[in-house]
């Protein structure tokens, strides 16, 4: 296996292109340090005096002196981490495990690499970070990072993800914390598992870290109906939701006193399953786990009320339906009532996307697949209503980047199947009234 790390682009103009760096290259290592991937080179590059080796394509080796600003780089692109650190723990409730085995490769991707973490924003259980890479971490200063706790109490979450090293937990958050990495962490809850008093006790422990363990998010455990041979979880009721919020809020009241920040929030889907109503925008302060659930709809009602105060026109008054699953069904109702008393002659109607394909437990909109759009349309609306409607979609439903739904279907197969017109929308609220045929009067 060839040393270093290639390099895939060399910007003109740069210090690397001035001393004859080329792509293809490889850097192998910096002031006598080993460069094993682009964490090694962006910390060794800072310094202001470098002695490089590089690896040339043809085989021969380069030992290059530079000299520059600390902190600059050399105008270089290297390749990625290579193989992504999967997990090997075998979590009771983990999601992956839990769907059918036809999809996309992509989708059967466990990353539990804490390289990822910092760079993207991955939650990992920190089970296959050993002590030299806790110490890589501290040297780094990768921060933050996002870690799945789930508990704090060792023997059970063992238990939880099936592994040896789980118990570790508070060892390891308690190391990053003394080495001032920041840290967001979430707790999966599974109602009889680690809930009630479990998960006061994973509150309480995570927060004895703050204000290095800086937000800690409790989510709904999600079931599909492909959980064949995994073990029996109980769903998450609307009563189980109100209890969760129960606690969350009061060590919220607590920790806003103590520390001035509330520390721990549940997740919209907890508020939705409860029919409770979203907190106030204040409540979520710096919105420090959007990705997790957590204060997207609260930051969604906000703009939409900015978005349907403005002087607005109707431009287009043919059918829309507003495809949605059914947490966000009642919420997208309840705005869409907003524009009818303004304007009484739109035809507009959300409909909710029943989730066969993962089971109807699975109630988030972003899990909805291309099938099963086409068959709550076909089922919920007629062969008239699809054919002079127009079907909006949040594109939170389809691949990033990409035109392909989960189960890999595309938009226009969807269309065609449908023979029905179908857009996507991005879950904005401007951008939805002007894809129901709204504008603004400015």
């Amino acid at each position: 296996m060839a040393r270093g790390v290639e390099i895939q682009v060399v910007h003109e103009g740069t210090i690397a292109e001035d001393v004859g760096i080329e792509t293809g290259d490889r850097v192998i290592a910096i002031n006598g340090e080993n460069v094993n991937d682009i964490l090694d080179y962006r910390y060794l590059v800072t310094d202001a005096k470098l002695e490089i080796l590089i690896g040339k394509r043809d085989g021969e080796q380069w030992l290059v002196d530079i000299e520059k600003e600390a902190g600059y780089d050399l105008g270089i692109e290297l390749e990625g981490f290579g193989k992504i650190r999967q997990c090997a723990n075998k979590c009771l409730f983990c999601f992956v495990d839990q769907m059918p085995g036809d999809m996309r490769d992509s989708l059967y991707v466990k990353d539990d690499d804490y390289r990822h973490s910092f760079l993207y924003g991955n939650f990992i259980t920190l089970t296959n970070v050993s002590r030299f890479q806790l110490e890589r971490i501290a040297k780094f200063r990768l921060s933050p990072l996002y870690i799945s706790v789930h508990t704090t109490n060792p023997a059970l979450r063992e238990q939880m993800l099936c592994s040896k090293t789980a118990g570790e937990i508070m060892k390891q958050l308690q190391y990053l914390a003394d080495h001032k990495i920041s840290m967001h962490t979430q707790v999966v809850l599974c109602p009889g598992v680690n809930d009630d008093t479990e998960l006061i006790r994973t509150i309480e422990d995570l927060a004895r870290l703050w204000p290095h363990v800086k937000s800690l998010a409790v989510v709904p455990v999600g079931l599909t109906q492909h959980r064949q041979d995994l073990p029996a979880i109980m769903e998450v009721t609307s009563e189980k939701a109100r209890a969760v919020i129960d606690i969350i809020e009061d060590k919220q009241h607590y920790y806003l006193k103590k520390y001035g920040s509330r520390f721990v929030f549940s997740s919209d889907e907890f508020y939705l399953k409860a029919r409770r109503k979203i907190p106030t925008r204040e409540s979520y302060e710096s919105f420090p786990q959007t990705e997790n659930g957590v204060g997207l709809t609260r930051l969604f009602l906000d703009s939409w009320k900015e978005a349907i105060n403005q002087e607005l026109s109707m431009v287009d008054d043919k059918p829309f339906y507003v495809g949605t699953g059914y947490s966000m069904a009642p919420v997208m109702r309840f705005m869409l009532v907003d524009i009818v008393k303004k304007f009484p002659e739109a035809h507009l109607k959300v409909v909710t996307l029943d989730n066969h394909f993962f089971g109807r437990s699975v109630t988030v909109t972003g899990l909805i697949t291309g099938q099963d759009v086409i068959k709550n349309m076909t089922q919920k609306l007629t062969p008239n209503e699809r054919q002079e409607g127009t079907l909006l979609l949040p594109s939170i439903m389809l691949k990033e980047d990409d035109n392909i739904f989960l189960d890999g279907l595309t938009v226009a197969e969807v269309s065609e199947q449908l023979e029905m017109e179908v857009k996507l929308v991005e879950t904005d609220p401007h951008a939805l009234l002007k894809a129901l045929g709204f504008q603004s009067g400015h």
